[in-house]
């Protein structure tokens, strides 16, 4: 546990300076190159208060993920220890490689859980709500990070030390700052093919139909390929959500959808109309006939 709480133990703090470099040479780029678009349309760039929200967001949300880690490390090490068959070594190369596979896979599972639950969906449509696609939105992290508990869990069941599981989570996150951009276009096909690119994760945080609950994956994009959410960018994203929140107060964008999914369930009719607001696709309503037809309350990372 100390070594968790550790922040020089933590890779996230070592790429702190990065990200700050990363935002002042995206913004030079962004001044005094050309990245406009083939519709003539510029990058959509930064707007002073979408930025402030963004690293607001990004600065509270180490106080939850902080909390997260520690409730959840608690558990996983009572499952590391009491159920878990064996125990596997951490010096090994190949430990590294599987769990840093392990995690991207449980992040693939969790991103597509909140972004087709409307429960988990109300937590995570916060880093969505920017119209805006810079490495400062990459910091608009949410702050309720709790359902990865849930697809991270069989990693312990299977061997793998609690500890080293956050460490790879660090990479992940830490790679998944530099696809939040306009600045780089289409990496060569094999890169483009097996990894997550800013290609793909534009494709991810557009409102348009046919980008809608594509591109999960966190550094590997093979998931996608896998499991059939795949979707290459085909023209230029708008970003957001379907329904844009009118605000730029971050207790709103985070806490808003939780608000109202709190008056639709007291405003139910019945447990089962009180189960399809929380467990439901986003925007679910009783009258609806499926979910393929939904409108998504507050929508599109």
């Amino acid at each position: 546990m100390q070594d968790l709480l550790d922040p020089m133990k933590n890779p996230i703090t070592y790429a702190i300076p990065f990200f700050v470099l990363t935002i002042l040479l995206e913004l030079a780029a962004l001044k005094w190159l050309d990245n406009d678009e083939p519709d003539g349309r510029p990058a959509t760039g930064y707007e002073a208060r979408d930025t402030r929200a963004s690293l607001s967001m990004g600065a509270i949300s180490l106080v939850f993920t902080l909390a997260f880690k520690v409730g959840s490390f608690v558990l996983y090490m009572l499952a590391f220890t009491h159920l878990a068959p064996w125990q596997l070594p951490t010096d090994t190369w190949w430990y590294w490689a599987l769990v840093l596979l392990g995690v991207d896979l449980g992040f693939y599972g969790a991103h597509r859980f909140v972004h087709r639950v409307n429960i988990g969906w109300a937590a995570h449509q916060a880093h969505h709500s920017s119209e805006y696609m810079n490495f400062g939105t990459a910091l608009r992290q949410k702050w309720n990070p709790w359902f990865e508990f849930f697809f991270w869990l069989p990693l312990p069941l299977l061997g793998f030390s609690p500890w080293t599981i956050y460490v790879a989570f660090g990479f992940n996150l830490i790679f998944q700052f530099f696809v939040h951009t306009e600045t780089v276009g289409k990496l060569p096909r094999p890169i483009e093919f097996v990894f997550n690119t800013p290609s793909h994760h534009r494709v991810h945080h557009g409102s348009d139909p046919e980008y809608l609950d594509k591109n999960y994956g966190g550094m590997l994009i093979v998931w996608d390929r896998l499991f059939g959410t795949f979707q290459p960018e085909i023209h230029r994203p708008t970003y957001g959500l379907t329904k844009p929140k009118d605000t730029y107060n971050i207790f709103k964008l985070q806490y808003g959808d939780y608000a109202q999914i709190s008056r639709d369930v007291r405003a139910a009719r019945s447990w089962r109309e009180r189960a399809g607001y929380l467990f439901g696709p986003p925007g679910w309503t009783p009258q609806a006939p499926s979910s393929t037809t939904q409108e998504r309350t507050s929508e599109p990372v």
